[in-house]
């Protein structure tokens, strides 16, 4: 139900496995056997042996994945591309080093959040339930006063459970829609999720356009593989004008979901005749911004808290000493 760094990086090894398992000239069910056996993880075991029999069916990498229903479409979309190009092996290592710089942010993002979490707890323990309490006859021994703080602090534990929920990717389509609206707006962490997308999207359909898949499906299954659904709905509401006549870059120069920056590099990129170039650029741009701003968020997030609770505590204390004099 909710993806933690662990998982990250083993999704990571998996792939870090197949890359190393496929370019060293090893089949693929060869590959994946191996794998099984040694698995990054024991959750594994039970989708590679489906995975196994699907192929053992006759079935292709690609439609196997699919079948079993394991991996997310950005991945399944670069395994497709790749199976048809060729370069199964290097769609693997991208795969690899996307999920270590998701499983690296997430980590990062949890470190800089222990303290101030930790701080807002020992605050609710002083504040909420031992000062409310002093100088009373009531006795309680640590473990309940712990207890009292942790009921005391009930709702905002539901309200983290409800929002790391809500930022999986695991959801349907309006849920994702959803979310994806509400974090929109949002100043640097609305953009650093925009510009993630745009950079998967630029992978994915870099990826199938070297597999020879024409310009019109890349540009719809690459939409999918971005996991926004807003970039997917932009893209479908213009396929119609390109199957026109228009050419991608006509119709992304008037799209409000692309930045001015990607529209035009990939019109440059269309005229050249070095599309492949200019989407691994957009690639490289875009995924180091979006980290960046996502680090900008796990640095400022942990300070908000912390002016948050000095003003709390500020708070709590004038209103003791208020009280304490009259």
């Amino acid at each position: 139900m909710i993806f933690t760094p662990g998982q990250f990086t083993q999704r990571a090894e998996f792939y870090h496995q197949l890359a190393q398992l496929t370019a060293a000239g090893i089949g693929v069910v060869q590959a994946l056997e191996q794998i099984k056996r040694h698995p990054p993880a024991r959750s594994f075991r039970v989708p590679l042996q489906k995975f196994l029999d699907e192929l053992a069916e006759g079935k292709t990498f690609s439609a196997s994945l699919r079948h079993i229903n394991w991996l997310p479409d950005f991945d399944l979309a670069l395994i497709e591309a790749g199976e048809q190009s060729g370069r199964l092996d290097a769609c693997f290592r991208l795969l690899a080093d996307y999920y270590n710089d998701r499983a690296r942010m997430a980590k990062l993002m949890i470190s800089q959040m222990i303290y101030p979490v930790g701080i807002v707890h020992f605050a609710a323990l002083v504040f909420l339930v031992v000062l409310p309490f002093a100088g009373s006859h009531f006795n309680a021994s640590l473990p309940m006063l712990l207890a009292m703080a942790a009921l005391k602090l009930s709702p905002l534990y539901l309200i983290a459970a409800f929002l790391i929920f809500a930022s999986q990717s695991r959801h349907g389509e309006k849920w994702r829609s959803l979310v994806e609206s509400a974090v929109r707006p949002i100043p640097i962490l609305g953009t650093a999720r925009h510009y993630l997308a745009l950079s998967r999207l630029a992978m994915a359909l870099e990826s199938l356009l070297n597999a020879g898949v024409n310009i019109i499906e890349a540009w719809q299954l690459a939409a999918a593989a971005s996991s926004s659904p807003a970039l997917r709905r932009a893209v479908e509401n213009w396929t119609p004008e390109v199957e026109a006549g228009r050419t991608p870059a006509e119709v992304l120069v008037e799209s409000p979901q692309f930045p001015q920056t990607f529209a035009s590099l990939y019109t440059t990129g269309e005229i050249s005749g070095k599309l492949d170039e200019t989407l691994r650029r957009l690639y490289k741009y875009y995924s180091e911004e979006g980290m960046h701003k996502l680090q900008a968020v796990a640095q400022w997030v942990p300070r908000a808290i912390y002016l948050i609770i000095v003003l709390v505590i500020a708070y709590e204390i004038i209103q003791f000493y208020t009280g304490y004099f009259n």
